[in-house]
């Protein structure tokens, strides 16, 4: 991590997203790279399971992870497929829910909300919790972001990339912009670090070009990064995947206090 007074930065590299659906595991991609990981980015598009609509979720580029051999961690904040009741009051040293308790809850769900995408994610995520992922319902804020950068961990996020970049909706057939006909957009980036006195945080942002930045890395305000990945929920995002290695995730348990 690079470190200039309030300002740290991970040394993190990304590629131009392939098109416009690709962002997700060109995202995953990038975090395996980081952690030294090597692996084509045409083969973790291909090995990460699309939607019929296009894209992915981050539930599926977890389960990749999970089969890697990484830790993974989701934190959610999509009330349409999370119950808050499932989790306990939000702290710190708040216990995660039992991975049972959370697929039991999800089949249960899933018998009186027949919706496809609903059904996928619920599917999905029971997958996520078989495989030994972690699903955490905890306060979004400025620290939770920072505790994870300051351990050099990047976060992988779903957001609302119609609020991040403030454009106009699309049309989700051609992804053409229109402010009448259009819908909210969902993307992927990863953040991979922070200005603590100008309270911004630094995006790897896969889309090229994007309306932010003329390269792949940008500054956005921890506020209006907080609302983009709330608003995520339009689109099945709204959350921080955050995987690491398992034995480096070990160590920094060991060395925590």
């Amino acid at each position: 991590m690079m470190e200039h007074g309030l300002r740290n930065e991970l040394k993190f590299d990304i590629q131009a997203q392939p098109d416009d659906t690709t962002c997700g595991p060109t995202c995953l991609q990038a975090v395996y790279n980081y952690f030294e990981d090597e692996i084509p980015l045409p083969q973790v598009i291909s090995e990460v399971p699309g939607l019929a609509a296009g894209g992915t979720l981050a539930v599926l580029l977890g389960d990749h992870a999970l089969r890697r051999g990484y830790d993974a961690t989701i934190y959610t904040y999509n009330l349409e497929v999370f119950d808050p009741s499932w989790f306990q009051p939000d702290s710190k040293a708040a216990k995660p829910p039992d991975r049972d308790f959370l697929i039991e809850r999800l089949a249960a769900q899933s018998k009186y909300k027949p919706w496809l995408k609903l059904q996928t994610e619920s599917a999905a995520y029971a997958e996520f919790l078989r495989l030994g992922g972690t699903i955490r319902m905890q306060e979004l804020n400025s620290q939770l972001i920072r505790g994870f950068l300051k351990k050099t961990i990047p976060i992988l996020t779903g957001l609302s990339s119609t609020y991040l970049y403030f454009t106009k909706r699309e049309i989700p057939e051609n992804c053409k912009p229109d402010d009448v006909q259009g819908c909210p957009c969902g993307h992927f980036v990863v953040l991979c670090g922070y200005d603590k006195q100008a309270r911004t945080v630094s995006v790897a942002d896969p889309y090229l070009p994007n309306p932010l930045g003329e390269k792949h890395h940008y500054d956005v305000s921890v506020d209006r990064l907080i609302a983009a990945i709330l608003l995520g929920v339009l689109t099945y995002d709204a959350n921080l995947l955050v995987i690491e290695p398992k034995k480096r995730a070990q160590a920094q348990s060991r060395n925590s206090p």
